[in-house]
């Protein structure tokens, strides 16, 4: 009999760009929404200060990419609409999609409106015996959770 429910493992996620989904994907981060917070002070009956707190504008964190470099040219095409000024086309919907241990979806977070604003390949080293990182840095305007 189960205890209760059993937290969701790191290792099994995938990113899906535009309804497709991308492989080979070694780390996520930046899965974070902040709202500001505006302070208003007032005085209630009898000149009694009170500090109020209300929701302001949401930021939302840049999201980074890692995987090891292949040949697939994806991701620099997607940076040239970007250089080029075409960010109407530039801008796509994303998700990134937690799985639980037998393959099932538990969790979505869909990203609006995302675009590369950096990307950028680890030190190339002679005689190295590491893979090649390839990183994007991923802008949006929401991340929501599905």
């Amino acid at each position: 009999m189960p205890i209760g429910e059993d937290a969701l493992a790191n290792y099994a996620w995938q990113i899906e760009v535009d309804g497709i989904t991308l492989a080979q994907f070694k780390e996520v981060s930046g899965l974070s929404i902040e709202v500001s917070v505006i302070e208003h002070q007032e005085n209630k009956p009898k000149g009694i200060p009170v500090m109020k707190k209300l929701p302001a504008a949401q930021k939302f964190s840049d999201i980074t990419l890692k995987r090891g470099m292949t040949t697939d040219k994806g991701w620099w095409t997607w940076v040239k609409e970007v250089q080029e000024g075409k960010i109407d086309k530039a801008r796509r919907g994303a998700a990134i999609v937690l799985y639980d241990y037998e393959r099932g979806e538990k969790m979505r977070f869909n990203i609006t409106n995302a675009w590369p604003s950096k990307i950028s390949i680890g030190s190339l080293q002679a005689g190295g015996s590491e893979v090649t990182v390839e990183e994007v840095t991923l802008v949006h305007e929401g991340l929501a959770v599905a």
